[in-house]
């Protein structure tokens, strides 16, 4: 992508006014989408970005710099301009750069790139999945679809004398759709996506997610208020991670450890979920949304494991906050472009399965909710606290699955939540996202088997109709 002297040369200009580090991220991105809402295509779009971003850091101090003028003056110029912002008391000493590409796990082989795939073949995707849930009746009031994809190349290079190249692609597919009746209004979506090409929509089918989110749109609607109270809430794997993504994973950052925002701050090597719990950020498992084989300041991806049987181990780190730690970087520098500095975040997140037969654990539940589907929520990581929203939920009666009720939320503390953890299944399901975090977002996935939580808040509106609402202020 770039000549190995000139990105020496670039580096060697950054660090000429004391900084201890400086790396350059170079990025080439071509990305499409495909959108249809109200029967018809409504938006398609298409672009090409190229730019790098230049980081040094000095005493602590970090300074960042981005610019789309990839010339050699152009490149140099933000590199004096990022080394004179991180300026030490002392002029740089460092010796010659030398850069050596890093071994790192073998390249993906991608079979379809999007920029080979023609926008009649994505439209029709698009066509055939809302044509799929409009067909379910009358019910169906809304329909939205989009396909979208990118293929990423980035070049990484530091004063270490590391240089890492990497190609990148990921295709998402999304439908939502809206069934009404009577005034109630009800809401079913589906998702899917990954580290591949175009052939990742020969593994799914997106008619089969349009007819399973209008399905589920529709059944709500003669779901019966959700209960209101403190009940066992088993949460089945198909309702993905978004549990010990939110409530758990935010808060074994480092950055947030650091900072104090954390509510696992100073507790490694303490317990701080049952005994069966084990949590694990794993960036190698090959195809999944969050997937990588190297960071954004190119150290391989790794599997992190972060709670081992109920004790916190580890932490998520990025390469300025293990220096900070004293500790070796996890992998999780992440970044959303080449205008960001990389910060710890998530990859693939998600609670190892157990040993539980999961339609056991329902059998041995006498009265409780089972969770199917997650929404959305909010939490605070300085304590933990939380409130999620329930797509898909179901009453437990005397161990059987019965009627579906709406309207409920989960309210409750993450920590609280793993210690409370008795019954952990032997599955796995995985739910993809764009996740955010200081303004900025990346490629997740996070996964769960069916769990069950001894006892958990449970709000939503009452058979009388009287509103049980549960906020949390974000500090």
């Amino acid at each position: 992508m770039m000549d190995h002297m000139l990105l020496a040369e670039i580096l060697d200009e950054a660090l000429k006014k004391g900084g201890d580090f400086a790396e350059i991220y170079i990025e080439e991105k071509v990305s499409t989408s495909v959108y249809c809402e109200d029967d018809r295509i409504e938006k398609i779009n298409s672009g090409r970005e190229r730019g790098a971003g230049i980081r040094v850091l000095a005493k602590g101090r970090t300074s960042y710099v981005y610019t789309n003028d990839l010339s050699r003056e152009g490149l140099l110029k933000a590199a004096r301009v990022a080394g004179h912002a991180a300026r030490s008391q002392q002029a740089g000493t460092h010796g010659p750069i030398s850069l050596q590409s890093k071994p790192g796990p073998e390249p993906v082989r991608y079979l379809r790139l999007p920029e080979n795939v023609l926008f009649d073949e994505k439209i029709e995707h698009v066509l055939a999945a809302n044509r799929a849930a409009r067909e379910l009746g009358t019910d169906i009031k809304q329909v939205t679809v989009a396909v979208g994809d990118n293929h990423k190349s980035v070049l990484i290079a530091n004063s270490d004398g590391e240089i890492v190249e990497d190609d990148r692609v990921r295709v998402r597919f999304v439908v939502s759709a809206v069934a009404e009746r009577n005034g109630v209004i009800q809401t079913g979506y589906e998702s899917a996506g990954g580290v591949a090409g175009w052939e990742l929509l020969d593994q799914i089918s997106p008619v089969d997610m349009a007819r399973r989110a209008g399905e589920l749109a529709i059944k709500m609607l003669d779901a019966r208020p959700a209960p209101v109270g403190r009940m066992p809430v088993v949460m089945s794997s198909e309702a993905g991670g978004t549990m010990v993504h939110e409530a758990c994973g935010h808060g074994l950052e480092a950055d947030l450890v650091q900072k104090g925002l954390s509510v696992y701050r100073n507790k490694l090597g303490q317990q701080v979920a049952a005994s069966i719990v084990s949590v694990i950020d794993d960036a190698t498992i090959p195809g999944k949304f969050g997937s990588l084989r190297f960071d954004d300041e190119g150290t391989p991806g790794q599997r992190t494991v972060l709670i081992d049987k109920g004790h916190l181990v580890g932490y998520l780190y990025d390469r300025l906050t293990a220096a900070k730690d004293q500790v070796k970087s996890t992998g999780n520098g992440r970044r959303e472009s080449y205008q960001h500095k990389p910060i710890p975040r998530m990859t693939n997140t998600f609670i190892a399965p157990g040993e539980d037969d999961p339609e056991e654990i329902i059998r041995s539940t006498s009265r409780g909710l089972l969770v199917k589907k997650m929404g959305g929520g909010q939490v605070n990581t300085t304590n933990g606290d939380f409130v999620f929203e329930v797509q898909e939920g179901y009453l437990i009666e005397n161990g059987k699955i019965g009627a579906a009720v709406r309207g409920a939320t989960l309210t409750g503390n993450g920590p609280e939540v793993l210690a409370s953890i008795d019954r952990v299944g032997r599955d796995l399901g995985y739910a993809i996202g764009t996740c955010g975090k200081d303004g900025q977002g990346v490629p997740v996935a996070d996964a769960q088997p069916t769990i069950r939580i001894k006892e958990l808040t449970v709000g939503g509106t009452s058979h009388e109709g009287h509103p049980a609402l549960y906020r949390i202020r974000r500090k």
